[in-house]
């Protein structure tokens, strides 16, 4: 019984992307806007069965469900919907309105949610390759437009190598420790690792740091950002982010948690870069989606901060952290969908001139973003950096503390900016009125955003049993 709950949404996913992609061939009309509602539908139904799938281990070891990966896989769910809706106008404006592109973002999912719940460092890359090869195509999906084949050529390129280095230190790690299940690497290593299972747990980490972005292994992310069409982009700084941090957690604590002497300093080192990274650079850029892209490794650095504590607290932290950050970004996302004149999109932040006196609500939306991302109280990103900046300074990590607290100062600048640009400078031509599913996803990021405040415990509460669940 346990086998098929747990299988209940990968099958879900899985047999309903093979579906869509059987009715989008064989039909003649138009099927995107069929898919895309299909989808959503989908993963509604994958979340609501995640909700009640008992704790287990299936596959003889391979898979694995606990409260930790429901509690990861209803971000990636909830990321991969908004995506979907947020795809629904504007791709045909961009005349992108391809069938296949919801479907690529399930198998994308599926192998989200394989990814999230391996028990084994083999089902762990089968999951990373079926995101990514996903993933890859959908950065490409406006196969017309230079920036987006461009984006999804690097993607394709830089990801490919992650994945040679991440399965290169996966082989040396079975090599050295004699298996790839976590349970046993978890009682093998409780006496210590020699150095080739050490290396190969550093070769691990820098495939998944590509994965989240995290400095130095984030060329891929600013371009990418970029070129792709902005439905895909809410697509990557959402679910994939989700998912991959998820990975990032289970792995370093499951398996490697006795290792955490060896790796400790390698995640410190990784935040403090991200962190510093995602402040400098993003003061100079003019697009939009640029300084998300730069805003998202910063982020992802905070994030860490979390796991480089390597205790519950930190846990639990991280988990808070990456819930608030992927509904502060999908609502972020709806707003730069949102920037059309006249037909066009516009992606510069000199386009938001005038907003406010324009479009007051939709000015206030991004302004209550921009607020949340430069952790500014009482929105959302505030608790978000206060958790991990706790748990970080209760597990004696000054430092890094110190490097969070001063590139938050740093950030709140490119943030304010924004503001001000919509607020104080000269207007320009109004924008024109946006579609139902926009303002949808605008205004579900606006309140969970801004009253988060007055009912944080539930997700407190649920992250803590989740860290729980994960430290076992």
């Amino acid at each position: 019984m346990i086998f098929i709950a747990s299988l209940i949404p990968a099958l879900l996913l899985g047999g309903g992307g093979m579906a869509l992609l059987m009715i989008g061939v064989l039909t003649k009309r138009d099927s995107f806007t069929f898919c895309s509602l299909a989808a959503v539908a989908l993963l509604v139904l994958a979340c609501f069965a995640s909700a009640v799938a008992p704790d287990g281990v299936i596959f003889g070891g391979l898979l694995k469900t606990s409260l930790f990966t429901r509690f990861a896989d209803m971000l990636v769910y909830l990321g991969a919907a908004m995506a979907l809706i947020l795809s629904l106008d504007y791709n045909r404006r961009e005349n992108i309105a391809r069938f296949e592109y919801p479907i690529l973002v399930l198998f994308a999912v599926l192998g989200m949610i394989v990814m999230v719940s391996a028990a084994d460092l083999m089902t762990l890359y089968v999951g990373f390759e079926l995101q990514s090869l996903a993933l890859y195509i959908t950065a490409a999906i406006a196969r017309d437009s230079l920036r987006s084949t461009e984006a999804g050529l690097k993607y394709f390129v830089l990801g490919a190598l992650a994945s040679g280095l991440l399965i290169y230190g996966i082989s040396l790690v079975y090599g050295f420790a004699g298996t790839t299940n976590f349970a046993a690497l978890g009682h093998i290593l409780v006496g210590g690792a020699g150095y080739g299972t050490v290396i190969g747990v550093v070769f691990i980490l820098v495939g998944l740091a590509f994965k989240i972005s995290a400095a130095p292994f984030h060329m891929w992310t600013p371009d990418v950002y970029e070129g792709a069409p902005t439905p895909v982009t809410a697509l990557f700084g959402t679910a994939p982010k989700a998912a991959a941090m998820a990975l990032f957690l289970s792995v370093m604590i499951g398996p490697f948690g006795h290792m955490l002497a060896q790796w400790q300093a390698i995640i410190e080192i990784l935040a403090g870069i991200s962190m510093a990274l995602g402040a400098l650079a993003a003061i100079g850029q003019t697009n939009i989606k640029r300084l998300m892209a730069y805003s998202s490794i910063g982020h992802m650095g905070y994030a860490l901060m979390g796991l480089a504590a390597g205790t519950e607290a930190g846990l639990q932290a991280t988990l808070i952290y990456l819930a608030l950050y992927v509904v502060m970004s999908f609502g972020t996302f709806a707003c730069i969908i949102a920037m059309r004149r006249q037909g066009q999109a516009v992606e510069t932040i000199s386009d938001l001139a005038g907003l406010a006196g324009q479009r007051p609500g939709f000015a206030l939306a991004l302004a209550i973003f921009m607020w949340a991302m430069a952790g500014i109280p009482p929105l959302s990103g505030f608790f978000g950096k206060f958790y991990v900046f706790a748990a970080a300074l209760n597990a004696g990590l000054v430092p890094l503390v110190i490097v969070g607290v001063v590139t938050s100062i740093i950030g709140a600048f490119y943030y304010l900016r924004v503001i001000k640009v919509m607020y104080f400078d000269a207007g320009a031509p109004d924008f024109d009125v946006t579609s139902a599913g926009v303002r949808f996803v605008m205004s579900l990021g606006v309140v969970v955003t801004a009253l988060f405040v007055l009912l944080p415990g539930p997700l407190v509460r649920v992250a803590g049993a989740a860290a729980r669940a994960l430290m076992g």
